[in-house]
Formats: C-alpha cells, sequence, structure tokens
C-alpha cells in the first residue's frame, strides 16, 4: 500500500489491483469517507499455453468499515466469513442502496468451473463454502435488489432450499449460477411442492407446504429469472422440476455441464403439473423466451423433459458428451400442412456428428431433415 494514503480524504474512486495485498489494511477506509467506487480484485493468468484464462486473486477487507462508507455506489469485495458479512450488512445505512456490486462471502477455490460465474449481472452475490444453517436462523438476508446468486464450492448446501432466509424477498433474482457444490442433487427439493395455488394466481401469491420443512413461495422469485447455469455438481442429478415451469416465462438461457449423474433437465410428469395446480391444465408447457439451452459433458443425461415443450424463442442449441439423451422432447412450430419448421430465431445447433445422425430423436420424424442447415457438427 503506498504509504500516505490515509490523507486522501477526499478520494472517490479506489480500485486495488496487482499490489500483493491479502487484506485490505485495517483502519484505513473510516479515513476514505467521501468513496463512491470500491472496487478490491486482482486478476492472475492460469492454464496451459493454449487454453490461458485468469482468476482473481481475493482481497479480504473488514465488513463494518465497508459499512461506514456511506457515499459508496459501487462495491466489489471479499468478505473471509459470514460473520464480516453481517457486520458489513448491519454498519450500511439500510436507506442507500449501491448501484453496483460484487460481494463475495466464504473460501472460494477457481477451477475449471470458474465460467459458472463470468459475466456477472450488476448486483452478485457470490456464495463460498460456508456452514448452513438450515433451521433458517441467519441473522440477515441478502438484499432485495440482488440479481444474481452464485453458490461455489459448497458442501454443505443440498438444494436452494437451504439459502430460503437468505433468499425470499429477493425479487428482483435474474440469474441463478451453481458450481462445485458437491452435494446438491437437484436444485429444488421435493417438499417444495406439496401443494399450490391455481395457475392464475402462481405469480403472485405465496403458498407453503403442509409437510415440514416449511416451504417457500417460490413464484415470486423465479418469476424475473433469466438464466440457470450448474457446472460440475457431481451429484446433481435433475436441475429443476417440471411444476416450476409456470414461474419460468422469462428464462432466457439453461447452461448444464460436467455433472456426471445428471439425468434430467425438467424433472416430474405431466401428472405431477396438474396435482400441482389442483386441476387438470390444458396449457402447453413452454419456456417461451427460452434463447440458450447448453449441455455438455453429460454422460448419464437421459432427457431434457419427460413432457413435450415448446421454445419456439430458441436461438442457439449446443449438446455434447451427452451420449444416452436419445429424444430431445422439444416441439418445433408446424406449419398449416402439419410439417414441422424451425424456430424463426434458430440460428446454430452445435453437436457431434455420431449423436446427431444415430442417436437423437426428435418428437416429429421429419425434425432432423428441417434443423440440418442449422447443425454444426464439433470437429
Amino acid at each position: 500500500m503506498p504509504q500516505g494514503m490515509e490523507c486522501l480524504c477526499n478520494l472517490r474512486y479506489l480500485r486495488m489491483n496487482g499490489c500483493g495485498e491479502k487484506e485490505f489494511p485495517s483502519g484505513l477506509l473510516p479515513k476514505l469517507s467521501h468513496l463512491q467506487v470500491f472496487v478490491l480484485e486482482d486478476w492472475i493468468p492460469f492454464g496451459t499455453k493454449d487454453n490461458r484464462r485468469e482468476q482473481p486473486v481475493l482481497i479480504t477487507v473488514n465488513g463494518k468499515e465497508v459499512g461506514c462508507l456511506r457515499k459508496l455506489e459501487s462495491l466489489e469485495c471479499h468478505f473471509e466469513g459470514y460473520s464480516d458479512y453481517v457486520e458489513y450488512l448491519n454498519s450500511r445505512d439500510e436507506t442507500k442502496s449501491l448501484s453496483r456490486y460484487k460481494i463475495r462471502v466464504g473460501l472460494l477455490l477457481y477451477t475449471s468451473s470458474y465460467g459458472c460465474y463470468n459475466g456477472c449481472r450488476r448486483k452478485t452475490i457470490v456464495w463460498g463454502n460456508l456452514s448452513i444453517d438450515r433451521d433458517g436462523d441467519f441473522q440477515v438476508m441478502f438484499p432485495k435488489d440482488i440479481q444474481q446468486l452464485t453458490i461455489h464450492n459448497n458442501d454443505d448446501a443440498t438444494s436452494l432450499c437451504d439459502f430460503w432466509s437468505l433468499i425470499k424477498n429477493a425479487t428482483e433474482l435474474e440469474a441463478i449460477k451453481i458450481s462445485d457444490c458437491s452435494s446438491m442433487e437437484s436444485l429444488f427439493s421435493s417438499s417444495w411442492f406439496c401443494s399450490a395455488p391455481p395457475l392464475e394466481s402462481l405469480v403472485s401469491s405465496s403458498w407453503f407446504c403442509s409437510a415440514p420443512p416449511p416451504s417457500p413461495s417460490y413464484s415470486g422469485i423465479f418469476f424475473g429469472l433469466k438464466e440457470f447455469s450448474c457446472y460440475e455438481c457431481k451429484s446433481m442429478k435433475k436441475l429443476f422440476p417440471l411444476v416450476l415451469l409456470p414461474s419460468l416465462v422469462n428464462l432466457e438461457r439453461i447452461i448444464v455441464g460436467i455433472c456426471e449423474k445428471m439425468e434430467e433437465i425438467i424433472s416430474g410428469t405431466r401428472s405431477d403439473e396438474e396435482g400441482v395446480m389442483g386441476e387438470e391444465s390444458s396449457t402447453d408447457l413452454k419456456l417461451p423466451k427460452l434463447r440458450s439451452l447448453q449441455l455438455t459433458g453429460l454422460p448419464e443425461l437421459k432427457s431434457i423433459c419427460s413432457a413435450k415443450l415448446i421454445c419456439d424463442s430458441l436461438e442457439y442449441i449446443q449438446v455434447r458428451n451427452c451420449e444416452k439423451l436419445r429424444t430431445m422432447g422439444i416441439c418445433l412450430p408446424l406449419l398449416d400442412n402439419g410439417e414441422p419448421s424451425p424456430p424463426p430465431s434458430l440460428r446454430e445447433i452445435d453437436a457431434t456428428r455420431k449423436w446427431w445422425e444415430s442417436v437423437v430423436e426428435w418428437e416429429h420424424p421429419n425434425a432432423k431433415d428441417v434443423l440440418r442447415p442449422f447443425v454444426s457438427f464439433e470437429v
């Protein structure tokens, strides 16, 4: 650290990169009370010569001292543990929200799945390997305006239910990214979906499962969700249940990679969905805004969805190293003569030649011929 930093009492912008520090000096921040932008991060290269990437070097900081910066507008930092994060939230001015933040909490190990939290949204929390309080007795919760939740290298969490007391008021959530969480078998436990109101009230109302543990109202949170990403979760078998589909009308991107036990992306049957809605539903199952579906390194994947799924906004499909995926389950738009046509926005299907020509089948027998001009085979 440069000597005399404490004298820069009017400093408004501080970005600390490449100075070799592992911890921001205690006692300095309270003297920099005019800070509006505070970024603590350095980047170092890693990987092979032909596959060069970068990963951040995390510099820890005292949570209470960051919370005392009353003029702060943009924050990027790392709190070593949960207690520092609590001190930050308890010390900040709750009437003033940050316009941008990327807050990392706990131990984070950067591996090949680092891409899971590349391209973070403006307001992101990255939760590392911290113990989960399954009784829901967290002292604080994530900010209501959080846009992205990344859970990385957490061996304790079994599903997002474990984080419910932290995210239950997060109505602006756009992305959920999970990586290196070895205990997770699904993003959502089945106890979330014991009972529910009719479909028309799903978006706005709250409902709770009668069986313990207490279950959340999920619709308000997931209604604005645009992206699910899941990388290197070795126990993950199912991504999300079919009954969640009515709340995912704004979902644009699904990315699942290197999950060796993944069997289904959307799990459950149509009868399950009808039971949760309380009556038989005649509406089609849709992900109306889904633009990108990327599936790689899923050797046990057998199904995208057991029901027929309509995704008319698809632009990009990638399927690699998913040898057991034999049926796509995605319905193509039909012309007046009953023949299938590509989704109007489709640009590319990235796949291996063997999988495309000898393994996979689509809902309509002529679908392969219609889609063939869009296929780009892996070299």
